[in-house]
């Protein structure tokens, strides 16, 4: 389906600054993008608003793993300016002829695990994706790097993407997660993004390599894996289940809208300061189970149950997931300050936006999704290989 897929632009010699070309043939003078987990939920977002609001070039790197889903990028992959290699990050000999061939400008590493329960119950391949696979990348760039003339060498940026699960959890209610706030991770998915982060400022402070990260609070929106709590209980309420609550369901998150976190990101990539990191949230503090119950009231209106009875009636309590964080809450006032960002959906819109999606995607891009060998099943209950 896609144009170019598993094919690299052709681009020029190692010396050259040229890059993807247009039909006539003729260079492109714009951002060249590298988007390592282009196919995922968030990695498809960046790669729909670059190609589809600005006039950059983007090669996604995507090993289309389960939650790598190419559907995800049909709205782009006719772009003369988008090309596909499937490839793993954790390969250097798959990962070095992309920063050759393509000659990128930026790169933007999005390729990780990132589900908490998976990582619980195999931790194994979080190790290898995220902590293995960035170093992985992060030499492939430095080598790209050292061959840049003096101009390319100053335009060039590494951008990798982490999560606010780094920190831990806050303890008061006033308190937020800033760029300064120690590193406390608590799963093997957050030690493995906070080892990630880690490695990308050694390899800008020992070695030059112009790096800017972005810690970003709960997504949520179209395209998202059911894995996750906003699509998995849409899904499950849709089709008559139980809808499962971690413990309590007190747990507070600060939800963020996709599509304003993809401008987030680009606008970290393209005019963050190397060295620096950026706090992205969404100023959208909610418990899981009010997020739930939104859910069910919207449900309610937009495709009422048969009975006639409420979808709150399906919730369930049960046995809470092992050291679940209590609180995220992000301080985004850096990024808003010095690169002029901020969310434009609030919660209630963009929850409502992202229902009206899964309803009218359910027997499409839903159900395409669901054939494969993801069942919506428990995760994360830590009885895993050891």
């Amino acid at each position: 389906m896609f144009q170019g897929s598993d094919r690299i632009v052709p681009g020029a010699d190692g010396n050259s600054a040229a890059g993807p070309k247009d039909r006539k043939g003729q260079t492109l003078s714009m951002n060249r993008i590298i988007v390592t987990g282009g196919a995922g939920f968030i990695g498809s977002a960046v790669v729909r608003h670059i190609i589809g609001g600005t006039e950059d070039a983007v090669c996604v790197v995507d090993k289309l793993t389960y939650a790598g889903n190419p559907e995800n990028l049909a709205p782009v992959s006719g772009s003369p300016r988008f090309t596909f290699v499937k490839a793993d990050i954790c390969d250097r000999e798959a990962v070095d002829p992309v920063f050759s061939s393509f000659r990128p400008t930026h790169v933007m590493h999005l390729a990780a695990e990132s589900h908490v329960d998976r990582s619980i119950d195999g931790p194994g391949e979080f190790i290898r994706t995220n902590i293995v696979g960035t170093y992985t990348l992060l030499e492939a760039a430095r080598k790209y790097f050292s061959g840049l003339d003096e101009a390319g060498k100053a335009g060039f940026r590494f951008h990798h993407i982490s999560t606010d699960e780094v920190y831990g959890d806050l303890e008061g209610p006033g308190d937020f997660f800033r760029e300064t706030t120690p590193y406390a991770p608590s799963s093997p998915y957050s030690a493995s993004k906070a080892s990630s982060d880690h490695l990308v400022r050694a390899w800008n402070r020992t070695f030059g390599l112009p790096a800017i990260i972005t810690n970003c609070s709960n997504n949520y929106g179209p395209y998202h894996f059911p894995e996750k709590l906003i699509p998995l209980i849409i899904l499950h309420a849709l089709d008559g289940k139980e809808l499962p609550v971690y413990g309590s369901g007190l747990q507070i998150r600060d939800w963020l809208y996709v599509e304003d976190h993809a401008r987030a990101l680009y606008l970290a990539a393209t005019r963050g300061k190397p060295g620096e990191t950026y706090n992205i949230g969404g100023h959208n503090e909610k418990t899981n189970i009010e997020v739930v119950k939104t859910i069910c009231s919207l449900l309610d209106e937009l495709s009422p149950r048969p009975d006639g009875k409420k979808y709150e009636e399906q919730i369930v309590h049960v046995k809470d997931r092992p050291g679940h964080d209590a609180r995220y809450a992000i301080d985004p006032s850096k990024i808003a300050r010095e690169l002029g960002w901020k969310p434009a959906e609030t919660f209630e819109s963009g929850i409502r936006k992202t229902v009206v999606w899964y309803l009218r995607n359910r027997d499409t891009w839903c159900a395409h999704v669901l054939n494969g060998g993801y069942k919506m099943e428990r995760l994360g209950t830590g009885g895993g290989n050891i």
